[in-house]
């Protein structure tokens, strides 16, 4: 496969994009909260998301998808930014939802040390499941339609030539 120029270009793009999201992220995040009392961290998995649940389907829905959505961008943007098109799909789910991991626990342990802010573990749960189902969502068909394109703008050998016998 022959195409450096524009899967360089795409991997440009992606990690440029990447780091853009990484730093909106956490400006969102990492900003102090000053309130007059925090609660304690979450450290019991599903605890919050419970909570949520018991507020009522719009407010549920509403503080599920936020922890759904906040990093879900990165299933799209960390294979783009990776810039391996023919990249085994299991392989790059994997690596995708283990960096989505890793994004969030840096995330969380940091707003540690923000005031106001506090370690969630449902938060980690959201957060990567948010990346797995963007990954799935997306990715697999965008690598078989980039895939299938870079096929077909492949240049088709000359013939050989050969002597006419007569």
């Amino acid at each position: 496969m022959r195409h450096d120029g524009f899967v360089f270009r795409v991997r440009a793009a992606g990690l440029l994009l990447t780091a853009a999201y990484l730093v909106f992220v956490g400006w969102m995040l990492l900003r102090p909260h000053y309130v007059a009392w925090v609660p304690a961290p979450n450290l019991r998995p599903l605890g919050t998301i419970r909570e949520d649940l018991s507020m009522g389907p719009v407010e549920a829905a509403r503080r599920l998808g936020a922890g759904l959505g906040l990093l879900a961008p990165l299933g799209v943007l960390l294979p783009m930014a990776g810039g391996r098109p023919d990249a085994s799909g299991l392989a790059s789910f994997l690596r995708t939802v283990f960096a989505g991991l890793m994004v969030s626990m840096l995330v969380e342990f940091t707003q540690t040390m923000v005031p106001g802010q506090l370690f969630d573990v449902d938060a980690l749960i959201l957060n990567t499941v948010g990346v797995a189902v963007a990954h799935l969502l997306v990715v697999p068909a965008a690598r078989r339609r980039l895939l299938r394109g870079l096929r077909e703008a492949e240049p088709v050998p000359p013939l050989p030539l050969t002597a006419s016998v007569p």
